[in-house]
């Protein structure tokens, strides 16, 4: 049932996310790798040049060379830089560690800070990832709100709702708009549109000072503020900058709502990859049904001895143990059947349709216990359970 369910869920999405990773290292290696292969083939073109021209060897030139990639780990680098563990620059690591982000450019060197950022990177990720369940939960509420006043005033507008909010004839609508939730994919754009205009804004700010390109801005930004953190552009690292303590409070306040809103939008974006894999396994479960349908139909009309059919089935409430010897045998025959026997071989057919009439008249697929239960969102653990519990889910019919 609800775990085989669930267990398909889970090797689907595993699957997909395995061709995910291998298309993408196909694209990536395709790009990279011919730059890479001329930049060594430039590297050691140099290198040989210069052993040349000083008289050295590429063994001494090459421990020379380690030595500097040490210093480099350290902070040490050819260009003057700020202090990288001044009460500033420790400020920036920490905030790279509790925000999972982690460039690194600063890396503790010694055994007690590499033993003391176990412990509490242990604690401030946990509690970095808490304050971004409840900035989920309540960026949710607020865009929950101004959707369901926006939806109100075009009931009114229509006149559908009363405008005094007082029930009429419009109370069906009234009852509608208790429950009232927004679409899982206005959420997603509403999102997408916050992420991109902080973005542009960072990159402005970015451009001018640190030097870089419009596209590298833009190109920084995505990396921090989705917590990957290559490192190979981070910002606040020169010793001066124009305005140097309003641009590093300008820095902290786009990563951190960069941060909450790329956040937010990845919880977001996994419930509609969550919906697109109960419609594919919808896709393929119908597949199947009707294969198995098509098989049975076969089976039946090639069948010499039908009681061994009969044998074979589970007989359930749904199904009602309908007798078919002798409807079968005629139909083997060729003979005309008569109703009473037309009826007792769409004995379970009929009884399905009833039913099927039945809940639609009745109301029944309508409730939320039902959709829960089809559509698969409901609990959850962390971000999706904030969704699922402000969302209404989309169904995968629609």
């Amino acid at each position: 049932g609800r775990l085989n369910a669930d267990n398909a869920r889970f090797l689907l999405l595993a699957v997909l996310i395995v061709l995910y990773m291998l298309c993408g290292a196909a694209v990536f290696s395709a790009i990279e790798l011919p730059t890479e292969r001329e930049a060594k083939e430039r590297w050691e073109e140099r290198l040989e040049n210069f052993t040349r021209r000083h008289n050295l060897s590429r063994a001494e030139l090459r421990h020379f060379l380690r030595e500097y990639e040490e210093a480099s780990v350290a902070g040490i680098r050819v260009d003057d830089i700020r202090p990288r563990w001044d009460f500033t620059g420790a400020f920036y690591f920490v905030g790279t560690v509790v925000s999972t982000i982690g460039f690194g450019m600063t890396t503790p060197a010694t055994v007690g800070g590499k033993i003391f950022l176990i412990f509490y990177g242990l604690i401030g990720c946990a509690g970095t990832i808490l304050f971004f369940n409840l900035f989920l939960e309540r960026l949710i509420t607020v865009i929950a709100y101004v959707m369901k006043s926006c939806h109100e005033r075009q009931l009114r507008r229509k006149g559908v709702l009363p405008h005094d909010g007082r029930r009429g004839s419009g109370s069906s609508e009234v009852d509608s708009l208790a429950g009232w939730k927004p679409s899982v994919y206005y959420v997603m754009l509403i999102l997408c549109v916050a992420s991109l205009i902080i973005s542009c804004c960072a990159s402005a700010m970015y451009t001018p000072i640190e030097g870089w390109s419009y596209f590298d801005s833009l190109y920084f930004c995505f990396v921090a503020f989705s917590t990957i953190g290559f490192g190979d552009l981070v910002s606040s690292q020169n010793i001066r900058y124009e305005s140097q303590g309003l641009y590093r409070f300008g820095n902290f306040v786009f990563i951190l709502m960069g941060v909450c809103c790329i956040y937010s939008l990845f919880n977001v974006i996994s419930i509609v990859i969550k919906q697109s894999i109960n419609w594919i396994l919808k896709k393929l479960a119908c597949k199947c049904c009707h294969r198995c349908q098509r098989r049975l139909f076969h089976s039946r009309r090639n069948v010499v001895m039908p009681g061994n059919v009969r044998s074979r089935r589970n007989i359930s409430i749904e199904t009602d143990a309908v007798n078919e010897s002798d409807t079968d045998g005629r139909r083997l025959s060729g003979e005309m059947i008569s109703m009473k026997d037309f009826l007792a071989s769409n004995k379970v057919s009929l009884a399905i349709m009833q039913k099927q009439l039945s809940e639609t008249a009745n109301g029944y697929p309508r409730q939320m216990s039902s959709n829960s239960k089809q559509n698969g969102f409901s609990g959850g653990v962390g971000a999706l359970a904030i969704m699922n519990n402000r969302l209404a889910e989309t169904s995968v019919d629609r």
